[in-house]
């Protein structure tokens, strides 16, 4: 019997509250230490000024490549890991606060192989925010992320790990996407301020 197949996913991991680099660190630890994932990639680390609502501390994102297990549905699959990705949210201590604002832990599910999904989420993989925000709870799972297009913040780390991927239902790379956005960003908008360091576990 061979090995099973496994699906190349992207997480994007964003906080901006506490030591938030120290927070996406064991982040990084805690998602590689999930059963059946495997840890492939870890991009540069980034500062990124807020978006949407500006009155806030400037963000630390970073993006991770994992190797989960490809079951029959992939819908069904990128749902367990959705699932695991808001328990870990909640064991940061994410707490419900107002739409795109502060926030200890956000992981968001980019991209799942070569699916393009869109699935009604079950309570357990709805957002820590859909109590709160009302779009948020009748949000649908949808992979590739349907923002991740348009978000530099996002496309500058998963282009450090996947430049010239083209996720489904985009019309080019994932390279081609971050520089047509960043033409329209402001030059300190998205910096990069540290490198991973896989025996330190941390970005230095």
């Amino acid at each position: 019997m061979g090995e099973r197949r496994r699906v190349r996913a992207y997480v994007g991991l964003g906080s901006n509250l506490g030591d938030a680099a120290a927070t996406l660190a064991r982040a990084v630890g805690a998602l590689a230490g999930l059963p059946g994932v495997s840890l492939r990639g870890v991009s540069r680390l980034y500062a990124t000024a807020p978006w949407g609502v500006t009155d806030q501390p400037e963000f630390r994102n970073a993006v991770v490549a994992l190797d989960v297990a490809a079951e029959a549905d992939p819908a069904a699959a990128a749902l367990i890991l959705l699932g695991r990705l808001k328990d870990l949210e909640r064991e940061a201590g994410r707490q419900r606060r107002r739409r795109w604002g502060p926030r200890e832990l956000d992981l968001d599910l980019l991209v799942f192989g070569r699916h393009g999904i869109s699935v009604e989420r079950p309570p357990e993989a709805r957002s820590t925010d859909a109590a709160a925000d009302p779009d948020k709870a009748a949000r649908r799972l949808e992979v590739p992320h349907r923002d991740a297009r348009e978000r530099l913040f996002v496309l500058a780390p998963l282009a450090d790990l996947a430049p010239g991927l083209v996720p489904p239902g985009w019309p080019g790379t994932v390279e081609s996407a971050r520089r047509r956005v960043a033409a329209g960003e402001p030059a300190d908008a998205v910096r990069v301020i540290g490198s991973w360091d896989e025996v330190r576990g941390r970005w230095v």
